[in-house]
């Protein structure tokens, strides 16, 4: 009977280290995720706190300098003045509209050093 029991204890001792092996990539894996994942909200709200203070102050500066624009040529060229300014910021929108469509476009893949971590074990696993 000692000798039955021995065997499945021998039996399960490489099985039990290579789960045991596994579970430990997996959580090592998903710690990984968590701080990925924690570093992207955070440079996420930086970038959104920053782009929403430089709008609010760029449309403050806008109306300011519309306002200046159509008081110094009201006189002689008041309609000229506006249709420029308008055509001026509507070339800016366009500008920033293209610009932020290219970054969405060429952003980096989230989670870029997990898959790369779990290309490498797939490629471990795959020589044993």
């Amino acid at each position: 009977m000692t000798i039955d029991t021995q065997s499945q204890r021998a039996d399960h001792g490489p099985l039990r280290r290579i789960l045991s092996s596994v579970f430990e990539i997996l959580q090592t894996r998903l710690e990984l995720i968590g701080i990925e994942l924690a570093e992207e909200k955070d440079r996420l709200l930086a970038v959104l706190f920053l782009g929403l203070a430089a709008m609010m102050l760029a449309t403050m500066a806008l109306i300011a300098l519309t306002a200046l624009v159509a008081i110094a040529f009201w006189d002689t060229y008041r309609w000229q003045s506006l249709a420029a300014i308008t055509a001026v910021y509507a070339l800016a929108a366009l500008f920033c509209g293209l610009k932020a469509r290219s970054g969405l476009h060429n952003a980096p893949i989230v989670f870029e050093a997990t898959l790369n971590e779990f290309e490498k074990d797939r490629e471990i696993f795959r020589k044993q």
